[in-house]
This record gives structure tokens, C-alpha cells and sequence, in this order.
């Protein structure tokens, strides 16, 4: 008898010592857990959008040459009447006007508590990270690299055979024409957008989660539907197009010629894969100077990074959008009314690169905005951002 309670309690001891030893190894990722949990809370929201890197694994993009291009400073305009409410009710973080590559107006309306320098602060980009994924796959698709926009996903990426993907295209998922479903709804826990967070901060394969989808509702090419998965395809495809992960080419292609002000970082998943489609972290000014290329024709400080064609062509409304919806392009949006050369990224929460090429005007915003799903917002702020521009006419 004695010797079974010895050989029990000494499994109890063995299984407890288990318990505590996997708690400890599991508590870096059930900590990103909760951080996924309350990232939006009202009393966290503005402090978190600074500080990603300490709740999520992450990579840094250090530009390969130690040139910083910091756009310069001219006369402050006087901002249109409106725009003081506006910033306050849209909760805007970060907010910079430029016109031909000149700072008219830069501003910090809401910022967090560990902010002592609040300019040189990475903020998330959420959504507008596409964007800068487009740029990449033009340069990608112009040097022969990827040369059919038309060829189907499966060809860079065999993985996809058998999933929702297997007959969609590059320009399916490039103009969010896949046909696969998928619940974009940011409110509901269980929505596959929520899932997809909750895999991020558990360090699991973003790639497993998106070969695992095998439900479509419509045939490739013939419904536009906002599905930010179809921006984890494109960097799928140009991985297995080029062999290399989306940050070192994004560093080599596009920053480093750009000239941050700040190294850029990526959030990742446990494999090092980095969210294409939300992850990017730049300063408000270095959003910016990315705005400034586009509007440049591609050309940032006298080095082309990406040709005014391609510039053209994916900033076009060419995605089978319904005629009440904002336009859509190769993962940029063209709001209603737009004219030629009037295009934005876009993030949720507030977060925007507004571009009027003909105007020479770029108008970087971060923001906390946890109203950014109601009615009325989204025109509210394009509205903001043409009075904006139209004033500096």
C-alpha cells in the first residue's frame, strides 16, 4: 500500500511539474492571445496601434542603404473648416498633408502614453499593407518574374490544389474576384477574419489556415467580395514565384529605395510568414513618402521603384464591384465620385493613404477609430480628404 501511494504521488508531483512546464512554455502565445482579445478596447486601442511588436511575433525590414528620405517642411496650411471635429470623432493618431512632396500640415491629434516622440511612432497599417503588396507584385510582374496576371494561383503555389483557390487566378485574388468564401465581419468573434487573428497570435501557419478553405460562392472573376485572404494568396504566389519571404523582397524592391525614416517591421506568423495583409508598421510620415511615390508616377527622390503604368493600371476601378460600391483595383480602393487619379488605401480603424495624382496631393492618416463600420463614416473622411485637397488648389 505504501508503495502504491509513493508511485501515485509521485505521478501526481511528475503530472503537475508537466502542468506548470507547458503553462510556462504556452504562456508567450496565450498572452498574444489575450492581447488579440482586447486589441480594440477602448482604454488600450491608441497604445496598442503603437506597440505591436510587443504583442505579436514580428520581423524588421532594415533597409539595405543608410539614405533616409524625410520629406520637407513648407508653409502650414489652414486646414478646411470641419477638420478639428472631425479628427476628434474619427479619433486620428497621425495625420500628414503632403503636396508635391511637400509636408503642408502634419499633426498628432491622439496619441498614447508611452509616446514621448510621437512623429517617429510605427503605426499599424491594417488593410493598407495591400497596397504596398500591389506595388511589389507589379515590380514582380514587369521584370518577367511573374509574367501572366492571368495564370492560375496553382502554378506558383501546388499547395492550393483542391482548396477553394484551385481555379481562381492571380488577377481574381489581386482585384478580390476569388469566389471564396470567407466572413470578413471584424465584430463577430467566430468570423473567419477573427479565426485568422487568433492563428496569428498563436504562432500557427497562416498558409495551413488558407489551404484549408474549400468553400467558394460564385465563379472566380465574376463577383467582387472584400476577403482579406485573397491578400495571403498574392504572397503565396510570389513566394513560390521568386523563392524568397514577402519582407526581404519588400526591404530590397521597395524600402530601401523609398528611404524611411524608421525600419519598418512586419508582424508574422510562427513560421516567420509575414500577415501581407494587415501587418506592415510604418511611421504616419513614412506612409506617406510610400503615398508620395504613387502620386510621383512611381519615382520617390529621382529613383524609380515601380512604372506609372502599373501605377495606372492597379489603381483602376477594373474589379467587378457593384455600381453602389466603392471601386477596387489591384488591392486599392477608388472611392465614389473619384476622378482619374483619385485612389486610396485603406485600413480598418481609420487608417488611409489618399492619393490625388493630378493634384500632386498625398494625405497619410492613422487613426483609432472604433466606429469606422458605421453608416456615413467612410464618405465623411473621403469627403474630409477632397476638401482637403481642393484647398490647396
Amino acid at each position: 500500500m505504501k508503495t502504491f501511494l509513493k508511485w501515485l504521488l509521485r505521478g501526481v508531483l511528475i503530472s503537475t511539474v508537466m502542468i506548470l512546464l507547458i503553462a510556462v512554455l504556452q504562456r508567450e502565445k496565450l498572452s498574444r492571445l489575450m492581447a488579440v482579445n482586447s486589441l480594440f478596447s477602448e482604454d488600450r486601442i491608441v497604445e496598442n496601434f503603437t506597440s505591436m511588436d510587443t504583442m505579436f511575433e514580428n520581423v524588421t525590414l532594415t533597409p539595405q542603404s543608410e539614405t533616409v528620405h524625410r520629406l520637407s517642411t513648407g508653409a502650414p496650411m489652414v486646414m478646411p473648416a470641419g477638420f478639428t471635429t472631425w479628427a476628434r470623432d474619427r479619433a486620428v493618431t497621425g495625420i500628414m498633408v503632403v503636396q508635391d512632396g511637400i509636408i503642408r500640415h502634419e499633426s498628432y491629434p491622439l496619441i498614447g502614453v508611452n509616446e514621448d516622440d510621437p512623429a517617429n511612432s510605427t503605426r499599424i497599417s491594417w488593410s493598407m499593407a495591400k497596397s504596398f503588396l500591389s506595388v511589389l507584385l507589379g515590380i514582380l510582374h514587369e521584370d518577367g518574374t511573374i509574367p501572366d496576371l492571368d495564370a492560375p494561383v496553382i502554378q506558383y503555389v501546388p499547395s492550393l490544389v483542391g482548396s477553394a483557390y484551385e481555379t481562381a487566378s492571380i488577377r481574381n485574388v489581386m482585384q478580390m474576384s476569388s469566389g471564396v468564401t470567407f466572413d470578413e465581419e471584424y465584430l463577430d468573434f467566430w468570423s473567419d477574419i477573427n479565426k485568422m487573428g487568433r492563428v496569428l497570435a498563436l504562432g500557427r501557419s497562416m498558409d495551413s489556415f488558407a489551404e484549408a478553405l474549400d468553400e467558394t460562392f460564385v465563379e472566380p472573376g465574376t463577383q467582387w467580395k472584400y476577403v482579406s485572404i485573397d491578400t495571403h494568396i498574392l504572397s503565396m504566389v510570389i513566394r513560390g514565384a521568386t523563392g524568397r519571404s514577402i519582407p526581404d523582397l519588400l526591404t530590397q524592391k521597395v524600402l530601401t529605395p523609398l528611404g524611411p525614416t524608421v525600419a519598418p517591421y512586419y508582424l508574422t506568423d510562427g513560421h516567420g510568414v509575414a500577415f501581407v495583409l494587415g501587418g506592415l508598421n510604418l511611421t504616419t510620415h513614412d506612409y506617406a513618402l510610400f503615398g508620395h511615390m504613387i502620386a510621383n508616377g512611381g519615382i520617390s527622390f529621382g529613383t524609380r521603384i515601380v512604372s506609372e503604368a502599373w501605377i495606372e493600371e492597379s489603381t483602376a476601378a477594373s474589379a467587378p464591384t457593384a455600381s453602389d460600391e466603392m471601386g477596387f483595383g489591384y488591392q486599392w480602393w477608388i472611392p465614389l465620385g473619384a476622378n482619374t487619379g483619385q485612389f486610396a488605401a485603406r485600413g480598418i480603424y481609420g487608417q488611409y493613404i489618399y492619393i490625388d495624382r493630378p493634384r500632386g496631393i498625398v494625405i497619410a492618416v492613422n487613426a483609432a477609430d472604433r466606429q469606422f463600420r458605421e453608416d456615413g463614416v467612410t464618405d465623411s473622411s473621403f469627403t474630409m480628404f477632397r476638401a482637403i485637397a481642393e484647398s490647396l488648389d
